[in-house]
């Protein structure tokens, strides 16, 4: 909404379709761009009127007689282009957006550009609009993708971090979690772990959300704000969570759709990249090997199938695209009926006029041509997505991996030794068996002993793993608390169905023989189990010494008592380090 709003000059675009939209051109940098791209599309942007986008550091024409809407951050080098801009005189007028607040020295720059260049007319607008931030789905976020190593897990967490990087990691992250909830229109309650990253973030937060409020004439939560109305009667819980409250579900292999197309495909902001394969047919020697072609597809919201299925575990995903091609097929086969029934292969007009009985069957036919071809596609996408997957599945045996890492995090029996994973040449790449040996290692009771640890390592180091990861696992859990209590993860653990029976038959696109059929038992992760605590307000040794902030007490006094008795009805999770797709699937069940 905030975006779209943006587009139309910040004014909220009007319902009643009069006439054509106003033609301008839209400049926007990496930032601007990775924030417009999952929500708007190339359509979309031309039925609001843009005709171009242009990154603002390429090289542009003038375009005299149009409006620019320009969507930057406010950066140094963005600053001195568009002075550029105004000087070279490039477009009609200027409607200049930041993504984060802009400060006043360099509002004094660009305004003093446009007196130099006699343009201060020509600049209609200028607004930040505290958008820094990516949405990617209706009820998830990022922060950022341009520089997102800086905000990373290893940037907070590096032993050699100076004070000052840390404070600059922590404004960042504050920066876009600030510009999530002018957006949302509300102010949360904040709870956060102590002596944690996530405290650092809270703190800040608090003072920053505390501040705003503070300037009643130009706080940017009152009046009519976007989202005013939104959540009038009761305000959002934020709980802000350390990525070290529980390292073994990043490290762990995935199960469900949208999780696995993240762990093992080249999947961001919503768009996934494909090598297509060009199948199996040998080539003559001496020929080149054919180029692989890469592909691109945008998993989106509209997708339904997508959004009926990102949380489904894999072979159920398998089985429904097998469907979905099996009712399109029947579909088609209609439609081609149809068409020779009319004898409309290459006929007269008049043959058809005489058989007006099947017009009927023929119109719905016809109409729904468009929608059938909406379905082709999303099958054709969803099948080479799927068939890439699988194949990773296949080849490293991600299926086992899945199953055995459950059982080590459920405390299970073990059916095959650990060495034995880990030894196995045709099991998954060196990464995956150090993730699987570093999930032991975090979720033990007990280190292992030193003799066993150098039998590992040597196993490790034999299929080639890098143990750097494990020196600093080793350092991590002598250092945490946690160490004493490893985190449980609920003792279920995935119980194989047998193979699928539509799937096993020769006909399908997918052959799923030997990967297992694992089920998913709907058990609490760690993060949801914090959420669970402090949203129904359950007293909980893991989350009872939370801190408690409330930005609109006046007093800044932390008390970790909370006054809100009642359960909360909206809530926002945040990782300080880095959240995850199995994260956000355990959070979706659990609100099911």
């Amino acid at each position: 909404v905030a975006l779209k709003r943006m587009l139309n000059f910040n004014v909220p675009p009007v319902k009643n379709g009069t006439g054509e939209p106003v033609w301008k051109v839209l400049i926007y940098d990496r930032f601007g761009q990775d924030i417009i791209s999952p929500l708007l599309s190339v359509k979309e942007l031309r039925d609001m009127g843009i005709t171009l986008h242009l990154l603002l550091h390429s090289d542009r024409d003038a375009i005299p007689d149009v409006p620019a809407v320009y969507f930057v951050m406010p950066t140094e080098e963005n600053i001195d282009r568009m002075c550029q801009d105004l000087r070279n005189q490039l477009y009609e007028s200027y409607y200049l957006n930041f993504i984060s607040a802009i400060s006043r020295s360099k509002l004094e720059d660009i305004a003093n550009a446009a007196i130099g260049a006699n343009a201060v007319t020509q600049v209609a607008k200028v607004f930040d609009q505290y958008l820094n931030f990516i949405t990617l789905e209706d009820d998830m976020f990022v922060l950022c993708n341009q520089n997102k190593e800086l905000v990373s897990y290893r940037a907070i967490n590096r032993p050699d971090i100076t004070d000052t990087e840390m404070e600059t990691i922590m404004d960042t992250i504050v920066d876009s979690l600030f510009c999530f909830f002018v957006t949302l229109g509300a102010i949360p309650i904040i709870r956060c772990s102590r002596g944690t990253a996530a405290e650092m973030v809270a703190v800040k937060l608090d003072k920053k959300l505390r501040e705003n409020l503070r300037d009643a004439r130009n706080s940017l939560f009152t009046g009519d704000a976007l989202g005013a109305g939104q959540f009038s009667f009761q305000r959002p819980l934020l709980v802000l969570v350390d990525r070290n409250i529980d390292l073994a579900t990043p490290l762990h292999h995935t199960w469900t759709y949208q999780a696995l197309v993240h762990d093992v495909l080249d999947f961001h902001l919503n768009r996934v990249n494909l090598e297509e394969s060009t199948g199996m047919e040998s080539t003559p020697a001496g020929a080149r090997p054919k180029k692989k072609n890469k592909k691109s597809y945008d998993l989106t919201t509209s997708d339904k199938f997508w959004q009926k299925h990102k949380g489904s575990p894999f072979p159920e995903v398998a089985e429904s695209v097998q469907q979905e091609l099996e009712s399109y097929r029947a579909q088609e086969d209609e439609v081609k009926r149809l068409k020779s029934i009319m004898g409309i292969e290459g006929e007269d007009e008049g043959a058809i006029s005489m058989l007006s009985d099947n017009t009927a069957k023929l119109t719905s036919a016809v109409s729904s041509l468009p929608e059938l071809l909406e379905k082709k596609r999303l099958i054709d996408l969803h099948t080479n997505v799927a068939t890439a997957v699988l194949e990773h599945i296949k080849s490293r045996k991600l299926d086992v991996y899945f199953e055995y890492e459950e059982k080590i995090m459920s405390k299970s029996t073990l059916d095959k030794s650990l060495l034995d994973m880990i030894s196995d040449p045709d099991a998954g790449t060196p990464e995956d068996k150090m993730r699987l040996f570093l999930i032991y290692y975090i979720s033990s009771a007990q280190a292992p002993s030193e003799i066993d640890l150098e039998q590992y390592k040597k196993a490790l180091m034999d299929a080639g793993c890098n143990l750097a990861p494990l020196t600093y696992i080793k350092q991590w859990k002598a250092f945490t608390k946690m160490a004493s209590a490893p985190t449980s993860y609920g003792n279920a653990t995935p119980k194989p169905l047998g193979l699928f029976s539509r799937v096993m038959n020769t006909g399908s696109q997918f052959v799923m023989e030997g990967v297992k059929n694992l089920v998913l038992k709907q058990q609490n992760l760690p993060v949801t189990r914090i959420l669970d605590n402090l949203m129904e307000m359950k007293s909980n040794p893991e989350t009872d010494d939370y801190r408690y902030f409330d930005p609109k007490m006046l007093r800044g006094s932390d008390s970790s008592v909370p006054r809100n008795k009642n359960p909360f009805q909206e809530a926002i999770v945040f990782v300080v380090g880095g959240g995850n797709y199995i994260e956000y699937q355990n959070l979706i069940d659990y609100i099911k």
